[in-house]
């Protein structure tokens, strides 16, 4: 019953889902520079923060119509 955007998942989960390393989704979340909690020691991401995350990633690196 759970709503696939709550989803809560793993780094190597994370990591496979961004196409990145879990060294690099690691050390984004060790920095806080992407949204990411702790549980039990192991770092946890929800999938809807993760999307949000993304797509303000994309809107800030868009040019700027000349």
């Amino acid at each position: 019953m759970t709503d696939a955007n709550d989803e809560i998942l793993t780094l190597e989960e994370v990591a496979a889902y961004l196409k990145a390393g879990k060294r690099t989704v690691y050390r984004l979340a060790q920095k806080g520079e992407i949204p990411a909690f702790k549980l039990g020691g192991t770092w946890r991401f929800r999938r809807s923060e993760l999307e949000s995350w993304i797509a303000k990633s994309i809107n800030k690196k868009k040019p700027v119509a000349e």
